[in-house]
Order: structure tokens, then C-alpha cells, then sequence
């Protein structure tokens, strides 16, 4: 008997199946039931994504607990803030690695993204505190902004704390290169960011998934690293659509929303590697020799990354007062008469 149609669609393995064959795949979003869904290796969250989670009623206790530690450790108004919000940092990640096997990613605050000892200082916090709660730090990830502070910090808590860090807001090659000569446990370069530039500053508006801005910008980096040995791993982000995400196929790791990981367990296309390390290794590229100085100048060149690393910065500082400021009305709301 001939098999129908919709018999051998459910045979075949779904894209996100096949994907996870070939790419580790991690789950972007503060949203931890969400999570659990799509069974993802790791999960990586922002201040903008803690934001959203943070406003849902199914939180509403990670928010409570936040703000009773903040209240109990005392201090000035300034420390008790900087106190709830790392907590609310931490609750969502301890939950986040309750729903996945490997790590979570939890982000220093952009405000300190050109303050090195200020980034070293705040992460080294923030491994205690999950130390405290009971996480070792392997199963950490510190994001930190890709400026040469940032990147310079990551240097430092790699090399001398075993601190792992994901160098996140990463736009540039040169960015890629310092991070991997910096030694940093895994880079963030983001993909849609690098195409809404393109479709937003050039006349060319659409583009097929092979030739996408920031498809390219990743393929470029997987190939410089796997050619030189580099052992940095490379995270795709901030994906746009799943075109983006299947050029991709093969990348070290993907971290993908949940609204594209539904897309992609629907999808039965067959997928086939797009990056490939071993290719990789045989390709004419030239070593790249970077300082401070190549790095300032060599980022300061490309527009694209200029713009949108300090345009990251802004916005997820911006996210990071938004939270701030809807904690501080329930921290000092009745000091204050609200």
C-alpha cells in the first residue's frame, strides 16, 4: 500500500531536528516555559528579554523574591536597586538551567560596557551569586558588550578567574578577530542587526538567505577561526527569519527565539550543512595581526558595526532603566507615597 503524502511528512525529521544534528541549539528568551518546549542545549537572555519575561504573571515570584533580597541586604537606594536587579538576573537563569542540560548566558550591564574593571568586577558578582545559589560557574556564561573594554575584561576573567564569557553585540570582524585572540569562550555576532543596516542604509532591500548581510559577516568569521585553530565558539543571533538560520547550518552554535524554533519544528525541508570546519581549514585566508590600535581603527571603518554596536548599547541600556524602574516602584513605591 502506497504511503500517503502526510505519512511521509510525519516520517521525516523536522528542520529544527536535523538542525540540532549539526549546530548546537540555543534558546533566546528569559521565557524558561517556553524553553522547555523546544528541549535546547543552552539559553542565552538580555536585559530586553528579562524585560518581557519580568512583566508576565507567571514571574510575578522570581520578581518578589528579587526585591525581598534587595530589601534584606539593605544599603543606600542606589545598592539595593543594583542588589534586586542582579538577583532577578540570577532567579531567571537558576530557573532557565533547571529546563536545559548546558549553560545560561546572563548579561553585565550595558551601562559598563567602556568601564573594564567595572565589567570584571560586576561579573565576578554575579558567579558568586549563582556559586550561592548553588550553580557552578561552568554552567555560566557572562555576556559582556564587544568594545575593547569589554573585551578586555573577558580577557581577564578567562585567563584569571575561569570566568566563561560571550562577547555579545558583535558586528565587526575586527570585534570577531580580538575577541578570539583575547581567548574568550564564545562570541555573539548578530545576524538580523547586521541585515536591518543593510535593507535600512542601502538600496537593496531583499536578499537571498546565502547572500544575507549577516549570514555572510558569520560565514567569514566560522572560516577565519576553523582556518586558524581558534577554539572560540561562534553563536549565531538575532535571527530575522529561518533562511538566515539554515545558511547557517553547521555554525558552532545557533541561539534562536521561540517563535523561529516553532517555525523550524514545523518545517520538514531537508537541511544540509551550509559551514564545514574541514573546508574551512583549506581555504587562502590571511592572518590577522590586531592591537588596540588595529582594533579601534579597523571597527572604526566599518559603518554598519559603529552604528549598531553603540545602537545595541543604547537599547539594552534602556531596557536595563525600564526594569530598573518598574522594580524601584515596587521597592520604594510606599516610601514614596505612590
Amino acid at each position: 500500500m502506497a504511503e500517503s503524502g502526510a505519512t511521509k511528512r510525519q516520517r521525516m525529521a523536522s528542520v529544527l531536528q536535523q538542525l540540532k544534528e549539526m549546530t548546537v541549539v540555543v534558546a533566546d528568551t528569559g521565557d524558561f516555559n517556553a524553553i522547555e518546549a523546544y528541549k535546547p542545549q543552552d539559553a542565552t537572555t538580555n536585559p530586553s528579554l528579562i524585560l518581557a519575561a519580568s512583566q508576565m504573571p507567571a514571574y510575578a515570584k522570581l520578581l518578589d523574591d528579587a526585591i525581598e533580597y534587595g530589601k534584606k541586604l539593605g544599603g543606600s537606594d542606589k545598592e539595593k536597586m543594583s542588589n534586586v536587579m542582579d538577583k532577578l538576573y540570577i532567579n531567571f537563569g537558576v530557573e532557565i538551567l533547571k529546563k536545559i542540560p548546558g549553560r545560561v548566558s546572563t548579561e553585565v550591564d550595558a551601562r559598563l560596557s567602556y568601564d573594564k574593571d567595572a565589567m570584571i568586577a560586576k561579573a565576578q558578582h554575579l558567579i558568586q551569586m549563582y556559586k550561592d545559589a548553588g550553580i557552578n560557574k561552568d554552567r555560566v556564561l557572562i555576556k559582556l558588550s564587544s568594545t575593547w573594554e569589554g573585551i578586555q575584561a573577558g580577557k581577564s576573567l578567562e585567563a584569571q578567574c575561569g570566568i566563561h564569557c560571550n562577547m555579545t553585540l558583535l558586528f565587526s570582524f575586527a570585534q570577531a578577530v580580538a575577541c578570539a585572540e583575547a581567548g574568550a569562550t564564545l562570541i555573539s555576532p548578530f545576524v538580523g542587526r547586521i541585515l536591518d543596516w543593510h535593507v535600512a542604509n542601502t538600496d537593496k532591500k531583499t536578499y537571498r538567505p546565502c547572500e544575507d548581510p549577516g549570514v555572510v559577516s558569520v560565514t567569514n568569521i566560522y572560516n577565519y577561526y576553523k582556518k586558524f585553530g581558534y577554539k572560540t565558539i561562534i553563536m549565531g543571533a538575532s535571527f530575522r527569519n529561518t533562511g538566515e538560520i539554515k545558511a547557517l547550518a553547521g555554525c558552532d552554535y545557533l541561539t534562536i527565539s521561540p517563535k523561529l524554533l516553532e517555525e523550524l519544528s514545523k518545517d520538514t525541508e531537508k537541511l544540509t550543512p551550509a559551514l564545514c570546519a574541514k573546508k574551512a581549514e583549506g581555504l587562502k585566508i590571511e592572518k590577522v595581526e590586531m592591537n588596540e590600535q588595529k582594533f579601534r581603527w579597523s571597527h572604526n571603518e566599518d559603518q554598519m558595526a559603529v552604528e549598531k554596536l553603540s545602537d545595541g548599547i543604547r537599547k539594552f541600556a534602556a531596557d536595563a532603566v525600564k526594569l530598573e524602574s518598574m522594580l524601584k516602584e515596587r521597592v520604594f513605591g510606599a516610601k514614596n507615597g505612590c
